[in-house]
């Protein structure tokens, strides 16, 4: 999502919301397409921005590139810069000081007349708070928070609302000195829904996948990072279900995964909702998009080596609000996988994640652009 997208200003349309994401990986990408959207079926002209793009000299690219590579080779690197932004008061505050020099581009790319701006990435969220804040923006700043776990850098002073997943992730972000923090629902595409035992069997001969063995799907976000080929293995030892793995963009990933020959083995898959109802437990690392889209389709979510940083921060706040399952270890995996597929374990997970669906968060950003243009009148 690197260039502006907007749809047709209707005839006499005055509302206008901005929403700002990042290209790092498809999470906050895809959360910022649904909720797009969503409110343009409202009535409202949104525009859509990549904050990477704001960015002088490629710089953008380069912070994207950067995070991608310590993902992929150096996570314990990741890891530890994360809790040093968890548990060091300071870190987001100097994370504004550094990004100071980016708030005048970022104002100049702002379309005017926005009467809602929308952050679904920490770090623009960190240059619209001091834009709101010392009165350069006039217009009510929402973060929507694509994590499920709230970390400081998500927190920023001046902006009006921060929308959390649970009110586990409210409490964090109220530690975190967020000052109005609502509980929304989740963003996913209108295509997730649970599947009947029909839909289930069709999915499963369109991906040519076995037709009766229980289906544990892999995934690891677009870029395919983490532990994932020793995740499909443990699974597979497991017996109790048939590993089911989603690469995403990471080819190197797919060779290695389909020369090993553990399980079905996919690469970019444009039809997620579709993979997901041949499925009978997800199989997560990151607390991503799939995970929620997961939860809509009714799907056991299981998380099993997690990602470091902000993946074990979800995986242990999503634990604490009863949508997953965290499997610390191989000698749990099994049961764990039993009893999601076909228990009381699996029936209770559903029913969490399920809820979390329950409201549509853009009627509250619409609310509140609603009352930001009644005031301009």
């Amino acid at each position: 999502m690197s260039t502006t997208e907007s749809d047709p200003v209707r005839a006499g349309a005055r509302r206008r919301v901005v929403v700002i994401s990042a290209s790092v990986g498809a999470g906050h990408d895809g959360t910022t397409r649904e909720l797009a959207a969503r409110l343009r079926d409202r009535g409202f002209q949104v525009d859509c921005l990549d904050v990477t793009d704001v960015f002088p000299g490629g710089l953008g690219r380069l912070l994207r590139g950067t995070y991608h590579g310590m993902l992929l080779r150096l996570p314990w690197i990741y890891d530890g810069l994360f809790a040093i932004a968890c548990r060091f008061r300071g870190a987001a505050p100097i994370t504004r000081a550094l990004l100071r020099p980016v708030r005048p581009r970022l104002r100049r790319a702002l379309p005017a007349g926005a009467h809602a701006i929308v952050s679904t990435y920490p770090i623009a969220s960190q240059l619209l708070g001091p834009l709101r804040r010392d009165g350069h923006i006039d217009a009510p700043v929402i973060t929507y928070l694509t994590d499920f776990a709230a970390h400081p850098i998500w927190v920023s002073p001046g902006v009006d609302v921060h929308y959390v997943a649970h009110e586990t992730g409210r409490a964090q972000a109220l530690a975190y000195g967020a000052a109005d923090v609502r509980v929304a629902g989740r963003l996913v595409s209108a295509r997730c829904g649970p599947a009947s035992a029909a839909e289930k069997a069709q999915a499963r001969r369109r991906f040519g996948l076995p037709p009766d063995a229980p289906l544990a799907l892999i995934v690891a976000g677009a870029w395919g990072v983490g532990e994932v080929a020793t995740a499909a293995v443990d699974v597979a030892a497991t017996g109790a279900a048939v590993p089911v793995t989603v690469c995403g963009r990471n080819t190197a990933l797919r060779r290695r995964m389909l020369r090993a020959g553990i399980g079905p083995v996919f690469g970019w898959v444009d039809d997620m909702p579709g993979l997901l109802r041949a499925a009978d437990v997800l199989v997560e690392n990151g607390g991503g998009l799939t995970a929620l889209e997961a939860m809509a389709c009714g799907l056991p979510v299981l998380t099993y080596r997690p990602l470091p940083g902000h993946g074990k921060a979800s995986a242990a706040t999503m634990a604490e609000a009863g949508v997953t399952t965290l499997v610390r270890g191989r000698s749990q995996l099994g049961p764990a996988l039993a009893g999601l597929a076909d228990g009381d374990l699996g029936r209770r997970a559903r029913d969490a994640g399920l809820a979390l669906f329950a409201a549509d968060p853009a009627a509250g950003i619409a609310d509140l652009a609603l009352g930001a243009l009644a005031g301009h009148r």
